[in-house]
């Protein structure tokens, strides 16, 4: 097989040189190591976490990612997390910031709104018909302009904000100011999380899509508060909802991508949300039909309480996404989907919900394993299947020099991330013209990889030979999850005739499995015991490693490369609240996943296209 295990990857990195052939955006550090955490944290300040009964503020979701016990509301326990994290941050939505929690103050003139009485009703039913309303209205640009309130956005960001600042802790715990910009045109996704680096230089209030659902409307914006002196990028939302608009080869006004728009959105967005509660926007079957893996928790709907679906694949999916990102690039453009990947969560009850066998929900209403698989009276059966097909929330990885704001979100600028399904899988991957199978199995095997390539987020340019590029990676379990399945390492490419291709190859795994002629691998097994809601690890390794070389590199052609880590089986969460319930679990859900992690794609540039880019 094509691993190799340690037991270390060894001490201190060396000094970051200068490698021919490499380039990224920014350096990395000396040392870097990996930190987990989420950007992407709703609490009761966001219109729809509040009327379905969310009670938890900022400072309540502070204190979960710390490992503290919160309210949970919804008839459930409180929520209190396994496995703290090391980085968070609350980012509610911006539109009516704040404004539906004031309704329940009688003295504040919101309460006097005809809205008002249905948003703060005692029946959890009548405030999520309320919401669905609200948020169908939105959807189609007929938003009530008496709930936009800019002295309450101005006062709600500010506790915003000052509570971050608050529970930030360098070297240990790190929070950062951010706000999310959630346009829904039509009931399509369009939201990005907006985040800044520290508190310096905020604007006094955050922008709402209601002024514009137009994303060009967002990064013109941003470029106001950097003139302004404020350091802040934004990341877009899962795009699976979005029903092929986020990744569109338009603009939102129908015409074609141009160099302008292009050289924007990567300035503005290094980074995309790949899988988070609302499911994982790897790929699909039906742009990736061999991939056998493709289907994993494909949550298929648009952000429509009315349980719709969405039409178009293409556009929706961050594989895809690459694979256009190359297609501008070699017409001389840029990239517009120049993309590193995280995990996130997109909670609306302040906890992350990431661990699968602590899986709380999404809104507060779902605090309780019976609310979440059958529902609460009143709900129709299409919004409760919708919450069965929720996923665990996800999780953000960042190899960065220290637990602060600057170096983590330093780490983020450059790309060097990479995205869990929830696990705290700990995933190297880097890419030169040098490395060799005795790299990876080296003591210093970081140190190398830094001084001889590119980490994950970085550009290999063309050497102006005929050598392959090649790669080493390395994965490790979490600790409190199921053993590692395999390694892949996903390539996408243009041919000479500018025709996208996409392969997944295998390159490292467990046991003493063999590929076939084709690289398929036999499955690792499954010990999953359904009524249980168990699994051992007795299948499976805690550690895999590897050194790749591409077979079937053309010099001459655009590509990308990443790394796509899987676990063994291990139970879903609606199977361990079906065992916790004692029913079967409901048709249709998988009883068992492959947790995953995905590294940011290492790109590769043509020789001649990298001079043309120095000159």
């Amino acid at each position: 097989m094509q691993s190799t295990a340690r037991s270390s990857l060894g001490a201190a990195l060396a000094l970051i040189l200068p490698v021919a052939g490499v380039c990224a955006t920014a350096q990395p550090p000396e040392a870097t190591h990996a930190y987990f955490g989420a950007v992407h944290v709703h609490t009761s300040y966001s219109f729809d976490a509040y009327t379905n009964g969310t009670l938890t503020s900022p400072a309540h979701a502070y204190q979960w990612a710390q490992g503290k016990a919160i309210p949970g509301g919804g008839g459930g326990p409180d929520l209190q997390l396994k496995q703290p994290l090391d980085f968070y941050a609350v980012s509610d939505h911006a539109e009516w910031l704040g404004v539906f929690k004031l309704m329940e103050d009688p003295g504040n003139p919101l309460s006097k709104l005809p809205l008002a009485k249905s948003i703060t009703s005692a029946d959890q039913n009548t405030r999520m018909q309320a919401f669905a309303t609200v948020l169908r209205d939105f959807s189609m640009g007929k938003a009530d302009p008496a709930l936009n309130d800019p002295e309450v956005n101005r006062t709600v960001w500010k506790d915003i904000w000052t509570t971050a600042d608050e529970y930030y802790r360098p070297g240990e715990f790190t929070t950062f100011p951010a706000f999310e910009w959630s346009a829904n045109p039509e009931m399509r996704n369009l939201h990005r999380v907006v985040l800044f680096r520290d508190s310096s230089n905020l604007p006094e209030r955050v922008l709402s899509s209601t002024e514009s659902t137009d994303p060009e409307t967002l990064w013109a914006w941003m470029g106001k508060q950097r003139n302004n002196g404020a350091t802040l990028l934004a990341i877009p939302h899962n795009g699976n909802a979005s029903d092929g608009l986020m990744f569109s080869l338009q603009t939102q006004d129908g015409k074609p991508l141009s160099e302008a728009y292009i050289r924007t959105r990567e300035l503005n967005e290094p980074l995309y949300e790949i899988t988070q509660i609302k499911g994982t926007s790897e790929t699909n079957p039906a742009l990736s039909p061999n991939d056998e893996f493709a289907g994993f928790e494909q949550w298929d709907y648009t952000l429509s309480a009315d349980g719709l679906r969405p039409t178009h694949r293409k556009g929706s999916f961050a594989r895809q996404a690459l694979l256009d990102g190359l297609s501008f690039e070699a017409r001389g453009m840029g990239n517009p989907f120049h993309y590193g990947f995280i995990g996130d969560t997109d909670t609306h009850n302040a906890a992350a919900s990431n661990e699968e066998y602590n899986y709380t929900g999404k809104f507060a209403f779902e605090n309780n394993p019976k609310h979440r698989l059958e529902g609460i009276k009143g709900q129709p059966a299409s919004q409760v299947q919708q919450v069965r097909e929720f996923s665990s929330g996800g999780l953000a990885g960042v190899w960065a020099a220290e637990n602060t704001r600057e170096a983590i979100y330093d780490a983020m600028l450059r790309r060097e991330t990479f995205g869990t399904t929830g696990p705290q899988i700990k995933l190297r991957f880097f890419g030169g013209w040098s490395y060799g199978a005795n790299d990876v199995a080296s003591p210093d095997f970081v140190a190398r990889g830094y001084a001889k390539g590119v980490p994950m987020g970085g550009t290999l340019q063309g050497p102006g030979k005929k050598d392959a590029p090649s790669f080493v990676v390395w994965a490790t379990k979490a600790a409190d999850s199921g053993n590692l399945d395999r390694i892949q390492i996903v390539k996408g490419w243009l041919d000479a005739s500018g025709v996208q291709h996409e392969k997944i190859y295998n390159v490292a795994w467990s046991g003493q499995r063999r590929l076939d002629k084709d690289g398929a691998l036999p499955a690792v097994g499954n010990t999953v015991d359904v009524a249980k809601a168990s699994y051992t690890n007795s299948i499976g390794a805690a550690e895999l490693a590897t050194f790749w070389e591409d077979p079937e590199f053309d010099p001459d052609v655009y590509a990308f490369y990443y790394v796509r880590v899987l676990e063994i089986p291990t139970p879903r969460w609606s199977t361990y609240d079906a065992a916790t319930l004692k029913i079967a679990v409901p048709g249709g859900l998988a009883t068992s996943i492959q947790e995953r992690a995905f590294s940011s794609p290492i790109w590769y540039q043509p020789a001649a296209a990298a001079v043309a880019a120095r000159q």
